[in-house]
């Protein structure tokens, strides 16, 4: 074959022109010749089974006079590449120099096509790999991954149903093992205990080896164990036989292991293994990476749930707080409440979120919380508690900044609040109209440095709401519009506030999707 990328080029031209000069006559001079092109139909009449060998190729007189009907001969020289080739046409009686020739062509070139066949389709395995690679070391969420990881190896060796087994440890260091299927519904191997450590299976899960069988029934290893001494009854009848240790790169822990079946005997080969091998590399790292994920914001969420409070019960107030943990994605941590008893009857309702997330946010919101809480029940003004958890903020020896909404009601006033670059409270009047309490007025803790205060009117019947982004702010809505739709859904709620409606409320906003940490406080005033 030609195997150009663009058609015949400079070596393809030589060529055509060489082999065109020993299309002869009885007499031995050359004869004219046509050039043809042909697409691939074309070159496979034209050339029958041998279009797959050297790309050089004289047509037998049937195929000839069948394709090209007039032509006494041709030399077919295909193109891989372009999906075709030309044929080189003589009209005029010619005697059979033209074909020692082409054998001749085919015969130096045969070995090197048959060779960039072979690096073709070993470039066609190595992208297949990346390709699934790319797609499982992107995924984050562990069921996903199994379950593609599962599949992709299953359709890459051509099996008629593939398992993957692995282990977890829960967050109490439980270790505990699940499974996926690819190829059969999970019912099929649901009433099936989990495999042992068996002489076909230990090599698997000790992770010493692949075991490829043609027919594992007849392996020495196969058989010998009970209940079953074999396959259950009912099991899926499995011949060939593929199984591949699925190994951590950073621990060199055995993670789980792939098995794949098929019915018939001898179906797995030594590119099935190595495609089966690569996949289950790559999906070593990916449950590297997800576990670690995994582990990371399992001990954020549970650290910012432990630094979080249980609101008191307030006298003349019905009270309602959430904390929701990101859904989805790694946006877990920087959000909290407080609800802080204060002297003569009064209580602070605070609410704010730390720029950044994980680890590093939970530990600044569970110390910024813990000084909130101190300077307030000092008795000091909401300005005041912002000015001096600034000035902390700003001696952390890394610097952060936080934003927090910080307001104050003592039963027979109002309220007076102070707001550190937060979104701003929603107030609902006993009438229904609403107000949007402390918008822009401050910056952030950590940044500014001094904080104004304002007072409303919180009589009975009144309801506040008190909020963090993740409510109103998705990948797909801006804050904007997410505050429009958050006051449109406000108008509806019922009074007082419950539970359910504030599950209600986040639910209607999020879609049951959000990607960042949600802190919620509903208060409503009563009689």
């Amino acid at each position: 074959m030609l195997d150009t990328a663009d058609g015949p080029g400079p070596d393809a031209e030589t060529l055509l022109t060489a082999l065109a000069a020993t299309v002869r006559g009885p007499d031995g001079r050359p004869v004219p010749v046509e050039r043809v092109p042909l697409d691939g139909d074309a070159v496979a009449a034209l050339c029958g089974a041998a279009a797959d060998g050297p790309g050089v190729v004289v047509p037998d007189d049937d195929r000839l006079a069948a394709r090209l009907p007039g032509a006494t001969a041709a030399i077919v020289v295909a193109d891989r590449a372009a999906g075709g080739g030309v044929a080189l046409v003589a009209r005029a009686t010619v005697d059979h120099t033209h074909r020692v020739a082409a054998e001749a062509v085919a015969a130096a070139t045969g070995g090197l096509h048959r060779a960039l066949a072979g690096l073709r389709a070993e470039a066609a395995v190595i992208g297949a790999l990346q390709s699934v690679g790319r797609r499982l070391t992107a995924q984050l969420d562990i069921d996903t991954l199994v379950q593609d990881a599962t599949d992709a190896a299953t359709t890459a060796v051509g099996a008629a149903f593939g398992a993957f087994f692995y282990n977890l440890v829960d967050r109490f260091g439980e270790s505990y093992t699940l499974y996926t299927l690819s190829g059969v519904p999970r019912e099929a191997f649901s009433r099936f205990p989990m495999p042992r450590n068996t002489e076909v299976f230990a090599p698997t899960f000790d992770g010493t080896g692949t075991v490829r069988s043609d027919d594992i029934t007849s392996d020495r290893r196969f058989g010998h164990n009970a209940p079953y001494h074999g396959m259950p009854e009912g099991h899926l009848p499995v011949r060939s036989y593929l199984a591949v240790s699925v190994i951590s790169p950073t621990s060199g822990q055995v993670l789980g292991g792939f098995f794949f079946g098929h019915p018939e005997p001898g179906r797995f080969t030594g590119r099935h293994e190595a495609l089966a091998e690569g996949i289950a590399g790559y999906s070593a790292i990916a449950l590297d990476n997800a576990q670690l994920y995994e582990r990371e914001r399992n001990l954020t969420r549970e650290l910012s749930r432990s630094m979080l409070p249980e609101a008191p019960a307030v006298p003349g107030v019905e009270l309602v707080t959430r904390y929701l943990p990101a859904s989805t994605g790694h946006k877990i941590g920087g959000d909290w409440f407080d609800v802080v008893p204060l002297a003569a009857g009064a209580t602070a309702y605070v609410i704010g979120d730390v720029v950044g997330h994980g680890v590093t946010a939970a530990t600044v919101m569970g110390q910024v919380r813990t000084a909130i809480r101190s300077y307030a029940l000092l008795g000091l003004a909401p300005s005041e508690v912002l000015r001096h958890v600034s000035a902390l903020l700003d001696a952390f020896a890394d610097p952060t900044f936080v934003t927090c909404f910080y307001a104050v009601h003592t039963p027979g006033d109002g309220l007076v609040y102070a707001n550190a670059g937060h979104l701003p409270a929603v107030l609902r009047h006993a009438d229904g109209t609403l107000e949007q309490l402390g918008e822009a007025m401050a910056q952030p803790l950590g940044v500014g440095s001094t904080f104004g205060e304002r007072t409303a009117a919180f009589p009975p019947g009144t309801d506040l709401l008190l909020y963090t982004d993740g409510l109103v702010e998705s990948r797909s809505r801006d804050l904007t519009e997410g505050i429009e739709w958050l006051l449109a859904a406000v108008v509806g709620l019922p009074r007082p506030i419950t539970g359910e409606a504030c599950d209600g409320l986040v639910a209607t906003l999020t879609g049951g999707a959000h990607d960042d940490d949600i802190a919620l406080v509903a208060v409503h005033r009563t009689a």
